[in-house]
């Protein structure tokens, strides 16, 4: 019986040849939104969900464990950014390049109401963030060089796995942090959106190994970020 690799290790063995290397122009884009995203005040296009919701009333405990949850959340906005604006630069297909780029649009609104949460609990960011950033942006743009279709599919697990991660942190708030949950769900719901959106556009499964790196890399990212 003739031994055959798999589908995903033929598609990086065959994969067309690399695209010119970004203009001048695209790596100044790139830049500048690294630094607006890293350094400046993201402004949300929708009202911040939490705003609804009833005054939160926390302890010195249970303030300091909301605050961790938070920071791993507004790290999770930014590894987005960076993630789907390098699928988006990578694309070959317009069509799929807006699609990245309406997402890393949406995705925005969670890194302001993530951020505010934190300014609100008197918190401070990662200090890793240029670290996520630049990680999660090489991981988006090699992703892309392997076609719309494998992009697509790190974006659908992408997504899938941050909706379990804030299923757990649902589960974990404070009963009291109304305003945190309100953020969350909405979030949430987002994600799922996002995930299916892309399995609908073409999105191919990844293979298991590729699933469990992601989650070893993603579960180092949301340790170091609750404290740094």
């Amino acid at each position: 019986m003739a031994f055959r690799l798999p589908n995903w290790v033929t598609q990086l063995t065959t994969a067309p040849s690399l695209p010119a290397l970004p203009s001048v122009d695209s790596v100044i884009a790139e830049v500048d939104k690294a630094l607006k995203t890293l350094a400046a005040t993201p402004v949300a296009q929708r009202d911040n969900p939490g705003h609804a919701a009833s005054p939160s009333q926390l302890d010195d405990a249970e303030k300091a464990k909301v605050v961790g949850l938070m920071r791993v959340n507004h790290v999770g906005e930014v590894c987005a950014q960076a993630l789907y604006q390098a699928q988006a630069l990578a694309s070959r297909d317009p069509a799929k390049k807006a699609l990245f780029l309406e997402a890393a649009r949406e995705e925005t609104d969670h890194l302001a109401w993530t951020q505010e949460r934190l300014q609100e609990l008197g918190a401070r960011p990662s200090l890793l963030n240029p670290l996520w950033y630049s990680g999660a942006f090489a991981l988006g743009f090699v992703a892309g060089q392997l076609g719309d279709g494998v992009s697509l599919g790190f974006m659908a697990e992408t997504e899938h796995q941050v909706e379990k991660h804030l299923n757990d942190h649902l589960g974990r708030l404070p009963a009291g942090d109304s305003t945190s949950r309100a953020i969350l769900q909405q979030m949430k719901d987002d994600e799922i959106a996002h995930g299916q959106t892309a399995v609908a556009e073409g999105g191919q499964p990844l293979p298991l190994p590729v699933k469990l790196a992601m989650t070893a890399m993603s579960k180092v990212m949301t340790t170091l970020a609750q404290k740094i």
